[in-house]
Formats: structure tokens, sequence, C-alpha cells
């Protein structure tokens, strides 16, 4: 009997989250309440929550994992990145500046990092370089950074009629792609020659190395983009633990 009251308390929890979420309760990125909270909210066992949890992930509506979540610092600033490097730069108070490199397209064979559940035939790459604006004592390339996005719809003119108002996050929203979730991962890596040459550095130096793949709420491809930092001024930060 203890069993099935705790396999109903369970659906409960997923179905009433499952709601909140496609109902947009939720806004795009958000983090849910904490497992204690939600214990105490639906009267049950953390466990019970945890089970629940597991099943919202099975079905792609959230994405758990063992921290709170990873960010991406630029200068002490924590950056969010839902609507773009520039965006949050700007609000981080980063004098920089962006150069667009150019809009090309490629097959999913030549998209480094790009994970296997990604189906894609044929990408746009979007290749951008940021600086810092000239100072007494600094500027320069700080970051390299390649963003695919699906070759679909009113993306595929990007090549010739360029991004909507310089920004890639606004020409995704306008093509219907607004990200709600997603996976990133990082290392270290050594610059190769071409690298080096766009950030201005000798081969060889190490660079934090970024790639970010994110979906629409139902599943859709967004974009993945691959980014280069300098560990100078970027750092990656992980927080752990219910607030």
């Amino acid at each position: 009997m203890s069993a099935q009251v705790s396999l109903g308390k369970r659906r409960t929890i997923v179905e009433t989250l499952s709601r909140r979420i496609w109902e947009g309760e939720y806004e795009p990125g958000q983090r849910l309440e904490g497992e204690l909270k939600l214990a105490e909210e639906f009267g049950v066992s953390r466990g019970t929550v945890r089970q629940a949890l597991s099943e919202l992930q099975h079905r792609s509506l959230i994405a758990t994992e063992g921290g709170r979540g990873s960010f991406v610092i630029f200068d002490g600033h924590q950056l969010d990145q839902q609507f773009g490097w520039a965006h949050a730069l700007a609000a981080a108070g980063g004098d920089v500046d962006t150069r667009l490199l150019g809009i090309e397209r490629v097959r999913r064979e030549e998209i480094p990092l790009l994970p296997e559940k990604v189906v894609l035939e044929e990408g746009l790459c979007v290749r951008r370089v940021r600086r810092l604006r000239p100072t007494a004592e600094q500027g320069g390339p700080i970051s390299f950074e390649c963003a695919t996005v699906p070759s679909e719809g009113d993306l595929r003119s990007l090549p010739t009629d360029g991004l909507v108002d310089g920004s890639l996050s606004t020409t995704l929203q306008q093509a219907g792609l607004v990200p709600a979730r997603g996976t990133q991962s990082v290392d270290v890596r050594p610059l190769d020659e071409r690298e080096a040459r766009i950030l201005h550095r000798d081969p060889g130096i190490a660079f934090l190395r970024t790639a970010r793949t994110s979906f629409t709420s139902d599943g859709r491809f967004v974009e993945h983009v691959v980014s280069l930092l300098d560990p100078a001024h970027f750092t990656l930060s992980l927080t752990f633990g219910d607030e």
C-alpha cells in the first residue's frame, strides 16, 4: 500500500510541475525550487521529489545536475548568457566591442564538439571576436566564438542578409528559436596557429574553451556555441547546494 501511495504522490509532483512548465509559469532557464521546498510543498520526502525530478528529466522538461549550475565569470562579474555574450558583457560593465568575422554554411562533421543528439545536416556558422576597447594599459581580443545555428526557415538567408540589429540572439528570437534549456562543457586547450592569429596571441597559449548547446522548450535545436576565452579575464564558477 505504501508503495502505491508513494507512486501516487510522485505522479502528482510530475504532473503539477509539467503543467507549470508547459503553461509558462517558470520562465525559460529559471531554476526550479530546491528539493527541500518542493518536499514541503507536496508533503513528501526528498527521495520522492528526486524520483519526480528524474522523471521530468527523462521527459526532457528539465536538466538536473550535481550542482546548482555553472556560470562564466568575466572580470569578476557573472554573465547571464540567455541573451548572448554581447548583452551579458555590456550588463557586466565590460568595455567590449564585437567584430563579425563572417557567416558561412557548414556540414555537421565540420562542427566541433556538437553533441550526437543534435539532428543537423547543415548549419550556419557565425564567427565573432570580442575585443576590449583600447586603453592606456590594455586592449585587443579577449575571445573568439563560433556559433552554429540551423540552416532553416528565415535563417537560410543569414549569409546574405546578416544578423538582425547585429545580434544573433535577436535573429534567433525573430526566427522563433528561444533557448529554454541546454548543456555546457568546459576545458582548457592551446591555441592553434589560425586561432592565435585571430586572437593576436602566440600559438600554444592556453585558453579556456566552452561548448554550449541550447534547445527550445519543445526540444528543437537553437544553437551550438564554441568559445575560446582569455583566462586573464574569464573563469568558470560552479555553485551547489540548496539556497
